[in-house]
């Protein structure tokens, strides 16, 4: 029986943030890496962290390293601001976390997932639209606001987004987020989201699909799933995407995110089988990604299918490469 999903041959931490200058005083976190294709290069775009000089926390700021085609050297990384953060009040004043790239036309579209900060709970997010008009060196809001977000159905943290053309419209695979949840033994309430959908004609102005699941649950009913990426490869749709347990995964290696894949042959109906996901953890434990696989992200270039990925920490360490065999 010919297998439809790849199987993934690691190549390796190729970004580690700490080696480099980043724009905006931001240092370590190269978090959730998207890619671009340009003219000799692939740019990957990816979120770091500054300090807010008023509170000492965190902002999430979007940077992107340029290599070459073979992945064996890097070009060149953004010393410039690509997006500001939001205004004061707007649901991406905190930070952008993570940001998809797509082309359309002579633009690129940068679906952002903004994030700001709340007092009962630690975070509120939404999806936004900016476009660049120079290749992606820079990008430009549509609008102050969202063009997906909470709602009567998905009260919580809709994000994520991730925004492909098939079939003559344009699909959103994001996450929407349950009720927050206080659990035995925490402090504060935590978040759990699961995948859903929506589409669009024209890439702003977005129909979410029907509130049941897309994808199953496979550790229980308070798994969170995130970041979902999707391929056409061999005549089937493949999603790729991170989930880990509600609590306990900052400290606990067996509760942190993996890499988790469902199918599809419609974009709409989606058949959840991890065993086909084809990559795993480290099992050195001196290792980046040994503890931790989140925010994949999945890309073709020159007839060739590679995965991004993060590892422990969350991306503290950078992101890293597979390819698929």
């Amino acid at each position: 029986m010919t297998r439809l999903a790849p199987i993934w041959k690691k190549r390796g931490l190729i970004f580690d943030p700490s080696e480099h200058a980043l724009p905006l005083g931001c240092e370590q976190f190269a978090q959730s890496p998207q890619a671009l294709i340009g003219e000799g290069y692939i740019r990957i775009y990816f979120s770091t962290r500054s300090r807010d000089t008023k509170t000492e926390k965190y902002l999430s700021h979007v940077c992107y390293v340029d290599f070459s085609n073979d992945f064996q050297d890097i070009l060149r990384i953004a010393q410039h601001q690509v997006i500001p953060l939001g205004e004061l009040g707007c649901f991406d004043e905190h930070g952008i976390f993570p940001i998809n790239v797509v082309p359309v036309g002579d633009q690129v579209y940068g679906y952002t997932c903004g994030w700001s900060r709340r007092s009962a709970v630690s975070v509120e997010t939404g999806i936004g639209l900016a476009v660049s008009h120079d290749g992606g060196r820079t990008f430009q809001r549509r609008g102050s606001g969202p063009v997906l977000s909470a709602s009567l159905n998905e009260p919580c943290l809709v994000g994520d987004g991730f925004v492909r053309h098939y079939q003559d419209r344009y699909y959103m695979w994001y996450i929407y987020g349950l009720p927050w949840k206080h659990f035995e033994g925490t402090s504060q309430a935590e978040r759990i989201y699961k995948i859903a959908y929506a589409t669009s004609h024209d890439g702003l102005t977005w129909k979410k699909a029907s509130r049941s699941p897309l994808i199953s649950d496979a550790i229980g009913e308070d798994e969170c799933q995130a970041l979902p990426t999707v391929i056409e490869y061999q005549g089937r749709y493949h999603m790729y995407f991170c989930f880990r347990y509600a609590t306990d995964f900052r400290t606990n290696p067996d509760r942190g995110y993996r890499i988790g894949y469902a199918y599809s042959d419609d974009l709409q109906t989606w058949t959840r089988d991890d065993s086909l996901v084809g990559i795993s953890k480290s099992g050195n434990s001196n290792d980046w990604d040994s503890e931790m696989m989140c925010y994949p992200h999945v890309f073709s270039h020159s007839n060739q299918l590679y995965l991004l990925y993060n590892g422990n920490q969350f991306g503290r360490h950078g992101f890293g490469l597979a390819v698929a065999e």
